[in-house]
């Protein structure tokens, strides 16, 4: 049988720009520009916030430059509640401090001299609607998606009963046959020949399609398939947490394959180990039901229940009773 790992390049992000994460998240975070856009191509370099009221009083010892800043209603209220040229000079030192960006929460509106502060600083302010803490909260998830270490691995990625399931193969293995024969079993397709995955809070893969490819598959003598179309909205994913992964392998000697299998193959995605079966080719094999017991029967293993580790449990008690008498 051939070798377990799955070659793959990761990609992590070292930073992304203010620009990014303003036309990224703009919609979810109820972003809207109030100054100007000179600070759009400054890097954020911590897929954090910060609040700055610390600084705006003048300490700045440990103070997370780096990170996007949020001013909600204390930190206005601070600044509207002292002397204005005070508050002036604090919010100056504030935008000097080489700070990606400021967003202000609550929808609250800076005052006009400090609005004109950061803009001749370059930095741009954003406002949203949010509560500060559910402002936080979600840039805070936002924020750890795009700095999420990320791949790009062949194969076809199917939720089958609940399960992410992987399916590699060569090319020509019959991957797209397996997969039409999921969709036709309830099963929703997420990608077709090639998953972008992405590390989520370092403990889960969550797998999506490319933006060219979404919910399209390639089928061999037959062309391009609109799953959605063809099957319904139902059958397709927009994304899904890699659970297993499925290799078939064709031409392979049955001699050489485990007969019962005890689930401690793996293979190492983007640091973490999943649980990986390999399935032998053979003519006449329903590949795509095999695919689906194969779901199943980890579905089953999560609950904590192993079928090979109780048939071992019914073995030795079988011999312990005949050499008991």
């Amino acid at each position: 049988m051939p070798e377990l790992n799955i070659p793959h390049k990761v990609k992590r992000p070292s930073s992304i720009t203010v620009g990014e994460f303003f036309e990224r998240n703009k919609e979810v975070l109820k972003l809207k520009v109030l100054g100007t856009e000179d600070g759009f191509p400054r890097k954020i370099t911590e897929p954090s916030v910060n609040r700055p009221g610390l600084a705006l009083s003048g300490f700045f010892t440990y103070f997370a430059y780096k990170r996007v800043q949020v001013l909600g209603n204390s930190e206005i209220s601070y600044l509207n509640g002292i002397d204005p040229d005070l508050a002036s000079k604090r919010f100056q030192q504030l935008c000097l401090a080489d700070i990606p960006c400021i967003v202000v929460a609550r929808e609250k509106r800076l005052n006009p001299d400090l609005l004109t502060i950061a803009n001749d600083v370059g930095i741009s302010v954003f406002q949203s609607s949010m509560m500060t803490m559910k402002f936080l909260n979600s840039a805070t998830i936002r924020l750890d998606w795009s700095f999420a270490p990320t791949t790009l691995i062949h194969g076809c990625l199917v939720d089958v009963q609940g399960v992410g399931t992987l399916i590699q193969g060569p090319s020509g293995s019959g991957k797209s046959e397996a997969v039409l024969g999921l969709l036709q079993r309830g099963a929703s397709m997420v990608a077709d020949d090639a998953v972008h995955f992405r590390l989520i809070e370092e403990r889960q893969i969550h797998g999506t399609a490319p933006d060219l490819t979404r919910n399209m598959m390639e089928v061999r003598g037959i062309g391009l398939l609109n799953v959605a179309a063809i099957f319904g909205v139902g059958a397709v994913r927009l994304s899904k947490r890699l659970d297993l992964v499925v290799q078939l392998i064709p031409g392979a000697d049955l001699s050489e394959v485990e007969r019962f299998d005890s689930g401690a193959h793996t293979t190492n995605i983007l640091g973490r180990d999943i649980p990986l079966l390999q399935v032998p080719l053979v003519v006449g094999r329903d590949v795509s039901s095999l695919i689906e017991i194969a779901a199943l029967n980890h579905k089953l293993r999560t609950f904590g229940y192993n079928s090979a580790a109780e048939f071992d449990q019914r073995l030795l008690k079988k011999m312990a009773d005949e050499q008991s008498g």
